[in-house]
C-alpha cells in the first residue's frame, strides 16, 4: 500500500511555489496538529533547488513544528474528550492510546523518538497534553527530536544534491513503514523492560 507516496508528488508541487517557505512552515506547524504530510517532503526539493537556504528551511521547519507541538499540546489538555473520538474515528485510537500510554511512563524519551519517527507528529504533541507532561521536558524532546529530523533531511539533501533527493524520492515508502515498524518495537521493547 503506498502511504506516503502520493503525499510526496503533492507536496512537490507546493515546494515549487513562491511562496514555498511559507508554505513549509506553515505545513510544518499544522502536521503537528492534525496534517499527516510530513514537512521534509517540501524541506527536500526546496533544499536541492537552493542549497544555500538549507539551514534557514530546516530553521523554518522547526519553527512552524514547535508552535504547532504546542497548539497539539493544548488541544490534548483542553479538548482530548472532544479530539478521541475523532482519532479513533480516523483508524489512529490504538496509535493514540499506545502514545498516550508511552508518554505517560517514559515522558521525554517517548516524546523525543515521536518527534524523529515519520509517525503523524500529532499523535505524540496531544498525547503529551492529555498525559499533562511537563512543559519544558516537552519543549526539550520536540526542539531535540525535531531538530535532529530537518537538519539531518537539509543537511543530506545539501552535501548529497539530486542523488539523495532521488533516493528519498524512490525509497520513501520502505523508509517511512521501516520507521513506523522500529517505532513500534521500541515501545513494545520499553512496555517489557519497564514491567
Amino acid at each position: 500500500m503506498a502511504l506516503f507516496q502520493p503525499l510526496y508528488t503533492k507536496a512537490l508541487g507546493w515546494s515549487r511555489h513562491r511562496l514555498a517557505p511559507a508554505w513549509l512552515t506553515f505545513i510544518s506547524f499544522i502536521e503537528a496538529i492534525f496534517f499527516p504530510v510530513p514537512p521534509e517532503v517540501m524541506l527536500a526539493p526546496m533544499t536541492l533547488a537552493h542549497p544555500h537556504s538549507w539551514f534557514r528551511y530546516a530553521s523554518l521547519s522547526l519553527f512552524g513544528s514547535t508552535l504547532g507541538a504546542f497548539v497539539g499540546y493544548a488541544v490534548g489538555h483542553f479538548a482530548i474528550h472532544w479530539v478521541e473520538p475523532h482519532l479513533v474515528e480516523m483508524g489512529f485510537g490504538p496509535a493514540f492510546a499506545e502514545a498516550r500510554e508511552s508518554l505517560r511512563m517514559h515522558g521525554f524519551w517517548i516524546m523525543l523518538v515521536g518527534g524523529f519517527t515519520p509517525i503523524p507528529f500529532k499523535l505524540f504533541t496531544i498525547a503529551a497534553g492529555a498525559v499533562s507532561m511537563p512543559l519544558l521536558p516537552f519543549l526539550a524532546a520536540v526542539l531535540i527530536g525535531r531538530g535532529k529530523r530537518v537538519y539531518l533531511v537539509a543537511g543530506a539533501i545539501r552535501l548529497g544534491g539530486e542523488r539523495a533527493e532521488r533516493a528519498l524520492h524512490r525509497y520513501i515508502e520502505p523508509v517511512g513503514w521501516t520507521a513506523l515498524v522500529l517505532l513500534v518495537v521500541g515501545i513494545i521493547a520499553l512496555w517489557i523492560w519497564k514491567a
